[in-house]
């Protein structure tokens, strides 16, 4: 089909806005149809996302817009503000022109989450490593309601879909790895009755026996010294009736959680994507767009974000496949492939694969694959650089690929990979992870089901339709980043995307479905409308 690519004006002077009405590209697991194609009953013409308006805090890098949440019954959107250790309240009752109302003191403010008038803020300790809280306020008057009790480090809290419970991940990052240091709690997962006050936990000390195991099927243990609780770090929660869906980030795994019993039922690997058969741009330093197969390595899906849709009575989960290393004052599990040691049996033209233009530059893991004699026989690069779906046993329905870098290849070339520090910064993800693909979301329009994801590094928003969750279409992109202007200045727009939110048309302003995203480092919440 052909790509037709529609450049605006924002309502922000000077930001440029560049949208695709449908883009249909082959991927892993798909294939490329047009608007009109009825083999697999779909007959619309996609979605378009438009940009309404947004607040800027004026404060840059500093992640002073991050996580999102809703309260339809006030039209007020609460964002964390990790630097100033608030939640902010934004009225969007007009989203062009949105108002920053009040603010809700919560120090250490990770994740926010609105259910029936209800705003829940996970807060880590001054001490990430000690015990952290969710603290419960009223939408309306922002008043402070209830307090509990979580685990170390709660990066994500989200009510569970009836509105009794919240579910949160507790990351239980170390404060170091340094020999006589290390403080690593565990990972767990809290379930909390709201209406009882109680806190059940989910842990994975069960697993602690298990190592050797776990290791075998893929999941990945990689802390010096650390057991398998104190390892595996829940990252981002989906809900489905009573049961929990945990991404397991550095560990490229997902646990599933019996709300109920307050228990982890299983920890599910999932698995690498073969380089040799879907290709990636790997190096920063060849000057130009290079995305082809690289035999001898794979990517770690590590993701991120995780929502989850229904489709003909199966439910299924979708990713953002970010990845995530681990980088401490003494340890760094990242390394160079042209640092390596290349075993001559598995690399047999190790000198030609090692030079920057091909994998040197590549980022992977320091505990990839290695033989008796300690030379790596496969490389394991970190983030999928996709969107993937999954059945809920963790099985591959459905991968992007590479759509994502050709994607952005196609329609913002002198941008590629760019990096959301800087805007001079072509190429210079390449080599470790590429656009980052980070939050991701699921929300209906006009009865179909469709998926918006953020891509942190290069900042832009892509949006799939999942009407068939097993031939999912590339259905717009958007991106309301100016490269004209400067990151560090706060003149570049919207960059850094974090939390991607979907309001759905009955509780929007608009009447139309709207996304509302957490820019972390441009620390602007951008208000977009789904037509």
């Amino acid at each position: 089909m052909r790509t037709t690519k529609i450049t605006r004006l924002t309502a922000a002077a000077g930001t440029a806005a560049v949208s695709l009405a449908l883009i249909t590209t082959p991927a892993q697991g798909a294939t490329s149809r047009g608007d009109h194609d009825d083999r697999h009953g779909h007959h619309g013409k996609g979605i378009e996302l438009a940009f309404l308006g947004r607040v800027t805090t004026g404060a840059v890098g500093t992640g002073a817009s991050e996580i999102t949440a809703y309260d339809p019954a006030t039209r007020r959107v609460f964002v964390v503000n990790a630097q100033n250790g608030t939640i902010d309240v934004l009225d969007i009752r007009d989203p062009r022109a949105p108002l920053r109302v009040m603010a809700l003191a919560a120090p250490g403010a990770n994740s926010v989450s609105v259910r029936g008038g209800k705003v829940a803020v996970a807060q880590q300790a001054e001490d990430k490593t000690a015990a952290g809280k969710v603290t419960l306020f009223d939408a309306r008057s922002g008043k402070r309601l209830k307090e509990f009790r979580a685990g170390a480090l709660p990066d994500m809290v989200t009510f569970t879909p009836d509105g009794r419970r919240l579910v949160v991940a507790n990351e239980g990052e170390p404060s170091s790895y340094c020999e006589g240091a290390a403080d690593d709690p565990e990972g767990s997962v809290s379930i909390i009755d709201i209406a009882r006050g109680t806190v059940r936990t989910a842990g994975f000390r069960a697993f602690d026996d298990q190592a050797g195991r776990l290791r075998a099927q893929g999941v990945r243990i990689s802390g010096p010294g650390a057991s398998v609780a104190q390892d595996l770090e829940p990252e981002y929660v989906t809900v489905d009736g009573d049961t929990a869906y945990v991404t397991l980030q550095e560990n490229n795994a997902v646990a599933v959680v019996d709300l109920d019993r307050a228990k982890v039922e299983r920890i599910t690997p999932l698995g690498l994507k073969d380089t040799g058969r879907v290709g990636m741009d790997a190096s920063d330093k060849d000057g130009k767009i290079d995305i082809r197969p690289h035999v001898g390595a794979a990517q770690m899906y590590m993701p991120d974000g995780i929502a989850h849709l229904r489709s003909r009575g199966r439910t299924y989960l979708v990713t953002a496949n970010e990845g995530d290393g681990r980088d401490w004052d003494c340890h760094a599990d990242e390394v160079r492939v042209k640092d390596l040691n290349l075993s001559a049996t598995a690399f047999p033209n190790a000198a030609v694969l090692q030079k920057d233009e091909e994998l040197g530059r590549l980022t992977v893991a320091a505990d990839s694959p290695r033989d008796a004699s300690g030379a790596y026989t496969r490389l394991h690069a970190f983030g999928g650089r996709s969107i993937s779906v999954r059945s809920t046993d963790g099985a591959l329905v459905w991968d992007s690929g590479d759509q994502l870098e050709r994607l952005i290849a196609r329609e913002s070339p002198e941008n590629f990979n760019a990096d959301n520090e800087e805007n001079d910064s072509f190429d210079s993800r390449s080599d470790n992870k590429g656009p980052e693909p980070e939050g991701v979301t699921v929300g209906e329009v006009r009865g179909r089901t469709y998926a918006f994801a953020g891509l942190e590094r290069v900042s832009g928003i892509v949006a799939y339709d999942m009407s068939d969750p097993r031939r999912p279409v590339l259905a717009d992109y958007l991106s309301t980043r100016d490269f004209a202007g400067s990151v560090e200045d706060g003149t570049a727009g919207d960059v850094g995307p974090e939390g991607v939110l979907f309001v759905p048309a009955a509780d929007s302003p608009t009447r139309r479905p709207l996304l509302v995203v957490g820019n972390e480092v441009s620390g602007t919440t951008a208000i977009y409308e789904v037509r």
